[in-house]
């Protein structure tokens, strides 16, 4: 992994992750003309209120649609048509490109400002959306605000929890219950050492002041073992097992039903 730069033509990419090319961009600025001379931002129902317009070609409809959709999760992203009007640059403003998933990140001098800078591992993919999410949150406190990122952190562990089956009532049981599904005992040990399941009166989504910085990067990579070895690994070997010819499967199974006494 390498840190975002604007030293560097390639890094890690503070959106993707990835290291990989980044291109770089000048700012330009453009006054606003419009009535309101104000950014021209959608209203929450656009999209509601653009599918009930006749008048507009299908292809244009699902652009517009398109665009509001970005504008309200506040994508960066180019228009579809270029302005070649005389327009002035705006020094110390600088805009990079990841050539992986071509998402764009704003810089002011040397300071990355847009996205925001995370922090720890990054979270491994199959992990559930609601829980990523959760996770990536954390990642972007946890330089400012360690014990608010740890407080995540436990929130996340309990979603996963409930995921994998568990109640999510109480990281110690839960952790000991993922023990018996196969997690490693030693993953239930790093917890104790971190104060996660030490400190009954700490619940999920709370904050614990004795909580540092260290405890929260403890955590991020807990999570990624947890999920390593309860979604990741079994998700190969049920993909290996599917390329098997049928022939093969239906041996292994009918092997598998002698074994049991089924047979």
């Amino acid at each position: 992994m390498r840190e975002p730069s604007v030293k560097e033509t390639a890094f890690s990419c503070p959106h993707c992750g990835a290291y990989t090319t980044q291109y770089w961009h000048s700012g330009y600025a453009k006054q606003l003309r419009s009535d309101s001379r104000l950014p021209g931002i959608p209203a929450a129902d656009f999209e509601k209120r653009l599918g009930q317009m006749n008048d507009i070609e299908p292809e244009e409809k699902r652009r517009l649609i398109e665009w509001g959709k970005k504008m309200r999760a506040k994508i960066l992203f180019p228009g579809d048509k270029p302005d070649f009007e005389q327009r002035p640059v705006l020094n110390n403003l600088f805009l990079s490109e990841c050539y992986n998933c071509h998402k764009w990140a704003v810089w002011v001098n040397e300071d990355l400002v847009y996205p925001p800078k995370k922090y720890g591992s990054l979270p491994n993919q199959d992990l559930p959306e609601d829980v990523l999410a959760v996770v990536d949150e954390a990642r972007s406190i946890v330089d400012l605000s360690p014990k608010g990122a740890a407080a995540l952190l436990r929130l996340s562990i309990q979603m996963l929890c409930r995921h994998l089956g568990e109640s999510g009532e109480n990281l110690n049981d839960d952790i000991s219950g993922l023990v018996k599904k196969g997690l490693n005992p030693l993953v239930q040990k790093s917890l104790d050492a971190v104060r996660v399941i030490g400190n009954e009166s700490v619940h999920p989504g709370m904050i614990d002041l004795s909580d540092d910085k260290d405890a929260a990067t403890r955590l991020f990579d807990l999570i990624n073992i947890i999920a390593e070895q309860m979604i990741t690994q079994p998700k190969h070997v049920h993909e290996l097992y599917e390329k098997l010819p049928d022939a093969k499967r239906s041996a292994i199974e009918k092997r598998d039903k002698e074994a049991k006494g089924d047979g």
